[in-house]
This record gives C-alpha cells, structure tokens and sequence, in this order.
C-alpha cells in the first residue's frame, strides 16, 4: 500500500527521525532548521517533476534559410541524484541535431536537460529521454547526446573509485551512421 505524504509537518517529522537514525540529535540548535531546509532544497533540486519538457521545446523555428547543418551545445553543466542511493551525479551533457525544417533557441537545449537532471534518475535514462524529447518535439533529421558524468555513490561509498567517469550516449537518426557521428565526436572535444 502507497503512503503519499503531502503535509509539510510530517515530512520534517520524517526528516527529524533519519536525522536520529544516523545517530544525531535533531533538536539540537545546529539541526533545528535542517528538516525546513531540506524541504526547501527539495523543491529546487527535484523540480523537474514539475515541467513538462515538451512545453520547453514548443517555442522553435522554421526561419532558418535551409540551414540543415549540424547544430551542437556542449558541456552544458548539470547534476542530478541517482535514484538508487539518492545520491549527486554530475557531469557534462552534449546535445546535436540536424534539422529538418525547425530550430530551437540553445537557451531551451540547455533547460531540457534541467527538466531531466532534476528528477531522480539514472544517467543512461536521462541520456536518452533528452534524445526522445528533442526527437519527438523538433522532428530532426537526426540527434545524438552524449553525457559524461562522476556519480558520488561509486566515488564516497562501495568501490570507492574517485576519479570514474560514467559516458552514456544516445544516437537517433542520421547520426547511427559513421560520418555525422565522428563528426559530432570530434566537434565537442
């Protein structure tokens, strides 16, 4: 049986007892504050829940004289929490398309991966919804996204390996053929 908390009160009544349970006192004066605190972060750190990334990509283009060349925003920053330890991954997202007839404003490339980090995830699940949204909001000829990101449960708990970096990709279109993709690789180094 699901239990979906919505009140406030008992969210920091939650927040207080796994505050006790790693072996604090949460009504000292330092952790006071904390569970309000965290209520607040919350709703800024997992806020993609509540955008619709199709509602990003709605505003686009079709002035673009013919432009059917490759279009590419890279190392756009992002991080987000892994779903299954609630710990941060963060890293680098790369996204290109080729478009048909539409483009979009890179400010709403950049959005589309906030509305996904912000969400619980895993990397490979994020690399491709990014890949899904800009294919099935713009109709390109072609997308490729490339994420490459450290993930804090393999660097602070487990295997302990620091210096990891996780790559996920995903190849839609024009770009599963060797040419434009090499082209994308070698555009983003």
């Amino acid at each position: 049986m699901e239990t979906i908390i919505t009140d406030s009160q008992d969210i920091e009544d939650k927040i207080r007892g796994i505050i006790s349970f790693i072996g604090d006192n949460p009504y000292r004066e330092g952790l006071l504050e904390t569970p309000k605190r965290i209520i607040k972060s919350w709703r800024e750190l997992f806020s993609g829940y509540k955008q619709d990334p199709r509602e990003v990509l709605k505003k686009s283009f079709s002035e673009t004289n013919g432009y059917d060349e490759m279009i590419i925003l890279k190392q756009i920053d992002f991080f987000s929490f892994c779903e299954h330890h609630m710990l941060p991954f963060f890293g680098k997202c790369s996204i290109g398309y080729v478009p048909k007839k539409r483009v979009v404003g890179i400010s709403k490339l950049g959005r589309i991966v906030d509305v996904y980090a912000k969400r619980l995830q895993i990397q490979e699940r994020m690399t491709q919804e990014i890949a899904d949204v800009i294919e099935s909001e713009l109709k390109p000829r072609g997308v490729m996204v490339l994420v490459e990101a450290q993930h804090f449960c393999i660097v602070s708990r487990g295997v302990k390996k620091e210096n990891a970096i996780m790559t996920t990709s995903a190849i839609k279109g024009v770009f599963k053929k060797k040419e434009p993709r090499q082209e994308f690789l070698e555009l983003i180094k």
